[in-house]
């Protein structure tokens, strides 16, 4: 596989502009589009851009030009560098937050507070690059700036993404659920909605007493007994 050399489209201006080299080795060498060479040749792209000499960098020697040049099938490589310099390491530290933007921190540590309680504090730290301290300060009301601190939203501050204030709030939403979080009403089971009452069925003598004939004859004999008494 090639690797690329140092500046790859200022090596491509210098070795269109200082040899015969074809279009495809310049490509081939720099991992741009053959293309993009022609344009570089025309005048249409790297505009501006200063030549690099792959030679005074060590990426290239005198004779790989020469027999390239001589050769168009020829596949000019970078050459090995004499000194291999260590991979630096990504360290994972605190969000760098810039100077002019240090002092409204506070601010929107206070709105976070407020808008999203369910935030804990290290993803309050990710977001805005303070410290567990003044956290604390903010939310016991015991900072040092605390009568003068405004919620402010830390997206508008510049403080950080929407996308990842999204991301730290849907993390917490998942972890602490939004009804015990808040302590709101929650829907009943479907099981519970969709559920049919028994129906009522009466008793032997419920019955007795809608029977339609049951209830006249009754009437009958009250009205019977009431001739009587006025005999």
């Amino acid at each position: 596989m090639n690797t690329a050399p140092l500046m790859p489209k200022a090596t491509a201006v210098w070795l269109v502009e200082n040899t015969a080299l074809s279009f495809d080795q310049i490509a081939l060498f720099c991992n741009l589009h053959p293309l993009e060479v022609k344009a570089i040749a025309d005048g249409d792209a790297a505009q501006g851009i200063k030549g690099l000499d792959p030679v005074v960098t060590g990426q290239l020697t005198r004779e790989q030009i020469a027999q390239g040049e001589s050769d168009p099938d020829m596949k000019l490589k970078v050459s090995d560098p004499k000194v291999r310099l260590p991979q630096p390491k990504s360290k994972k530290g605190p969000r760098y937050t810039p100077v002019s933007r240090r002092q409204d921190r506070p601010n929107a540590i206070l709105w976070l507070v407020r808008n999203h309680p369910e935030l804990k504090d290290a993803q309050i730290m990710r977001l805005v690059g303070t410290t567990k301290t003044t956290i604390a300060s903010v939310r016991d009301r015991t900072h040092w700036n605390a009568s003068t601190l405004t919620p402010m939203d830390p997206v508008t501050l510049g403080l950080c993404s929407q996308i990842e204030l999204d991301f730290e709030v849907q993390r917490a939403a998942k972890e602490k659920p939004a009804d015990t979080a808040y302590g709101g009403a929650t829907l009943l089971p479907a099981s519970e909605t969709t559920r049919k009452e028994p129906e009522f069925e009466p008793s032997e003598k419920q019955r007795d007493d809608l029977n339609v004939d049951a209830v006249f004859a009754k009437l009958k004999t009250i009205g019977g007994g009431k001739k009587q008494d006025d005999e």
